[in-house]
């Protein structure tokens, strides 16, 4: 077994806590981990993690190792792709988050093609709605849409994208149609919540301030994609962003209100933390994405 293989397991084993998942993302079973591991601290003839029924847990020397072994895979992947910047077979394991209903709608459904054109590349994703540390992690990238970017991450923008107010034209025949944020008041607004919380509010812009806009309505969730089938049956109405809608806008079976007052386009970006040499994997799928969302009528044509 090579050296780098003992490395990279330990440290994804570190990372995830346990042989199990470690194993799940490496594609192999928790018994070859467990192997890698033992292997590693034979040759080392140290003992580099505590092994018990809670968990896996480093021991003192393994956690002074684990950075170092942190830095020399970023060393290795600098080292690959300053040479490998300009070739076409792109290798490795990319492993990529996305907000749920984004990936679902907007990186699933390109991954095939992305890899039919790099057949050497495997690719992880996880969708969740959590933004996850890429570092501590173990992620290559993210997609994430309007947040803020710590310093030490690099930020790509890959598309435009604002939040509205949105429902259907009989929803606004029946209810009429807000003037103001205030006259939010008075319709049914269905909102995501978080952890059984409703959340703080829906944000507008009025003589050039933000402002929160407290709503409420008789139905919420944490799930973006169930919201955006209550407002379509019309049920009250919902700020959804723009990557959600655009085809049920141009269909008619949505209108937008409150325009005047939506606050200013955000990124949908490309994240991943600052380096020397960014790995080709990481470039390569920017670079695809970028390319996919630029499509003239790409938006327009995806149903939510």
């Amino acid at each position: 077994m090579d050296r780098y293989t003992e490395i990279r397991s330990f440290v994804l084993t570190a990372e995830k806590g346990s042989f199990a998942a470690a194993a799940l993302v490496e594609g192999v079973t928790p018994v070859v981990m467990g192997r890698r591991l033992d292997a590693l601290e034979r040759r080392l003839g140290v003992r580099l993690m505590h092994r018990s029924t809670r968990g896996l847990t480093l021991t003192d020397l393994g956690e002074q190792f684990v950075e170092q072994c942190r830095q020399l895979l970023k060393d290795f992947d600098a080292a690959e792709s300053s040479v490998s910047a300009g070739r076409s077979d792109v290798r490795g394991h990319l492993v990529v988050s996305a907000p749920a209903g984004f990936g679902r709608q907007h990186i699933g459904p390109h991954a095939p093609a992305f890899k039919a054109q790099h057949p050497a590349l495997k690719l992880s994703f996880n969708f969740t709605d959590s933004v996850v540390d890429l570092v501590s992690e173990g992620y290559d990238m993210a997609i994430r849409i309007g947040d803020a970017v710590p310093p030490d991450y690099v930020a790509i923008p890959l598309y435009p994208n604002r939040r509205v107010v949105c429902g259907t034209p009989a929803y606004f025949e029946q209810h009429g149609v807000p003037r103001t944020p205030e006259d939010l008041a008075h319709h049914n607004c269905l909102a995501f919540n978080l952890h059984g919380g409703q959340q703080r509010g829906w944000a507008f812009v009025r003589e050039g301030k933000r402002v929160t806009v407290r709503v409420d309505g008789d139905l919420d969730c944490n799930d973006g994609e169930l919201l955006f089938d209550w407002v379509l049956q019309g049920l009250g109405i919902g700020w959804r962003s723009t990557w959600e809608i655009q085809s049920d806008l141009a269909s008619g079976a949505l209108v937008t209100v409150l325009d005047d007052f939506a606050v200013p386009s955000n990124a949908i970006q490309a994240v991943y933390p600052q380096q020397r040499y960014l790995p080709a994997k990481v470039r390569c799928f920017v670079d695809y994405l970028k390319a996919v969302y630029n499509q003239p009528g790409y938006w327009e044509g995806q149903k939510g």
